[in-house]
This record gives C-alpha cells, sequence and structure tokens, in this order.
C-alpha cells in the first residue's frame, strides 16, 4: 500500500511521523511540506485560524493521496489536515512523498499539496489582531 496515512485530525500534527511513514530503504528522496499558520495576511495581523471540515472531507484527501501515489515514480504518501482551532506557528497540513529521485520526490508533493488544497473541503476563518475575522476559501 503506498498511502500511508491520509487523515482530518483534530490534534497537532506529527511532522516526523510522516516522513517516517513513507521513509524506505528504496527511496533516494523523502520530500515533506508543513504548511504552517503564519502571523499575517494581505498587511493584517492574523493571530488564530478556524479549520472547518464537511463531512466528506477524509474520503476525498484518501482519493487525493491514492491518485498521486498511483503515480509510477511515487513509493509512498503520506498527509494529514488538521481542523479545529491553530494557533500562529501551528502545522495545518502536512504532505510527505518518497520517490527514487529528490526531482520526482519535490513534483509529486507538489501536485499532492496543490490537489489537497483545490479539492478538500476543507473552510478556513481567519482571526485578526483587531477582532475582526473573514472566511477564506469558502463555496
Amino acid at each position: 500500500m503506498k498511502v500511508k496515512l491520509a487523515e482530518i485530525s483534530d490534534q497537532p500534527l506529527d511532522v516526523a511521523a510522516h516522513s517516517a511513514a513513507v521513509r524506505t530503504p528504496i527511496a533516494g528522496a523523502d520530500v515533506t511540506f508543513c504548511g504552517v499558520v503564519r502571523d499575517h495576511d494581505h498587511g493584517r495581523q492574523v493571530v488564530e485560524l478556524e479549520y472547518s471540515g464537511y463531512p466528506t472531507a477524509s474520503q476525498v484527501l484518501r482519493e487525493v493521496a491514492e491518485e498521486i501515489a498511483a503515480e509510477e515514480s511515487v513509493i509512498a504518501v503520506a498527509v494529514s489536515h488538521r481542523i479545529g482551532m491553530l494557533a500562529v506557528g501551528d502545522v495545518a497540513l502536512v504532505a510527505s512523498v518518497t520517490a527514487a529521485h529528490r526531482k520526482q520526490a519535490f513534483e509529486s508533493c507538489q501536485r499532492l499539496v496543490d490537489e489537497v488544497k483545490a479539492r478538500l473541503p476543507i473552510w478556513k476563518r481567519q482571526v485578526f489582531g483587531d477582532g475582526s475575522d473573514e472566511w477564506v476559501n469558502c463555496p
């Protein structure tokens, strides 16, 4: 099974566990991406984010992971997205991919992240330093 981990979680994400899940002696490259809550957006101070997921989010995440894992050059995939309230510096998304060579691993990890961001039914509410908030990526 090439998909080692694909989950939506309301708990802090373990970056090292994602990398360890895909690591194997046959892989020459392990690329891990972390999406982290930053302290600003468009010139405004961000103090926290809230991620809310549609009930099918886990299924969609698994489908995306399986599509990337099906690529010939990919050895293994692990990906998770966090929901709930996150503080500045918290990890919201972890994606790890192993492949025989670094270029393949980097490209596949980028596709994984891009597809997750494009297709995952998770919405983000940004809370700003002035107490206001806004929803982002909402249909």
